[in-house]
């Protein structure tokens, strides 16, 4: 029993506390516009999608201890099962991210004068995100994570920083390639056009971010192909190296993309979703420009909008989302999609 814990002192409604169960969430992702600027001080617009999510169950426990997951289970049945789920995931899992989460909100607090009490908790966390298709799972695990850190704790983290320390516990802690996309639309939620620009991030430590409303939103759809699972990271390599070198090709594609976002801001405000459409297309026609696209993912891409729809990637790959005019054509999209293994859904705007 740990000395903070005195059973005999406590109160009924202290044992309540103690044997409560803090349950947070985070949801999955789609970019619609500006991605990848946003690792780039660019300007993004991103939905949270409540189809998909990531749940952590925090209880207060004698000694600290995090749960891992089945998904993340050491346990094979013969050692092909090794080979494949390494191709399809990486080398990765949830562990390390909870672990990730957890140095940077201690050293948030440190860093804020905040004492945190001397107690400890049992974490287990579990996601519904399709694993490594573009769709923010990993960064959902971590803003899950820090939420119930932060109720644990009664820690209160200005929300405009929280997505900065959800970021840094992948770029700085785990070394991961990554923006700033995921992490504000999983905190914010709904629909959020961000300007990241380079000067207010060193100033403020987060960019400008606002919330659009979702109602004034296309109909949308999201497609993806399970067996298109990489790791995201490792699929935007290829631009961060460019980027680092100064390649004026990456750098120019990188800005024209970001305008896009901002140009779309206004083309949502007033309902234009044909220019919008179009915007959506040229996304991804610029990243092609940067990046290397995988036949399979482009196939998903020209066999949307082949249908009539506009497509490009919802993150990094794997999954796509897109403008479809009626019912329809959606049928034609979900029938045509279909048909290269995709999974497609009308995705609820959280």
């Amino acid at each position: 029993m740990p000395e903070w814990l005195n059973l005999s002192d406590m109160s009924a409604a202290s044992w309540t506390f103690y044997e409560m169960t803090i349950e947070t969430c985070a949801y999955a992702r789609a970019g619609l516009l500006g991605n990848p600027s946003d690792g780039y001080y660019g300007k993004i617009i991103a939905v949270s999608i409540k189809d998909f999510s990531s749940h952590v169950s925090l209880s207060p426990s004698e000694k600290l201890e995090i749960v891992a997951h089945p998904q993340d289970s050491a346990q094979y049945p013969d050692i092909q099962r090794v080979v494949d789920e390494v191709k399809l995931y990486g080398y990765y899992g949830g562990v390390r991210l909870i672990k990730a989460a957890i140095v940077q909100f201690v050293q948030y607090c440190r860093e804020h004068g905040i004492l945190l009490e001397e107690k400890n908790f049992r974490l287990e966390y579990e996601s519904g995100i399709p694993r490594q298709l573009g769709l923010g799972g990993s960064s959902a695990i971590i803003t899950a994570t820090f939420r119930a850190l932060m109720k644990f704790y009664a820690v209160d983290i200005p929300k405009e920083i929280l997505p900065t320390l959800v970021l840094d516990a992948e770029v700085q802690e785990l070394g991961i390639n990554a923006g700033f996309m995921d992490r504000v639309v999983q905190v914010y939620e709904g629909c959020v056009y961000m300007d990241l620009d380079e000067r207010l991030i060193a100033e403020k430590g987060h960019g400008s971010y606002e919330s659009l409303d979702p109602a004034l939103l296309p109909p949308l759809f999201l497609a993806y192909k399970p067996e298109l699972g990489k790791v995201s990271g490792r699929v935007l390599n290829d631009i961060r190296l460019g980027y680092d070198r100064g390649d004026r090709v990456v750098i120019d594609t990188l800005t024209q993309i970001a305008e896009l976002a901002e140009r779309g801001k206004e083309l949502i405000l007033h309902q234009d979703f044909e220019q919008l459409k179009d915007l959506m297309d040229e996304n991804f026609d610029l990243r092609s420009r940067i990046m290397r696209i995988g036949d399979d993912n482009m196939e998903m891409i020209r066999t949307a909008r082949r249908c009539g729809a506009s497509a490009k990637f919802a993150g990094s790959g794997g999954s796509i989302v897109g403008i479809y005019r009626d019912e329809d054509m959606y049928q034609n999209l979900v029938r045509s999609l279909e048909k290269l293994a995709s999974k497609v859904l009308k995705p609820r705007i959280v």
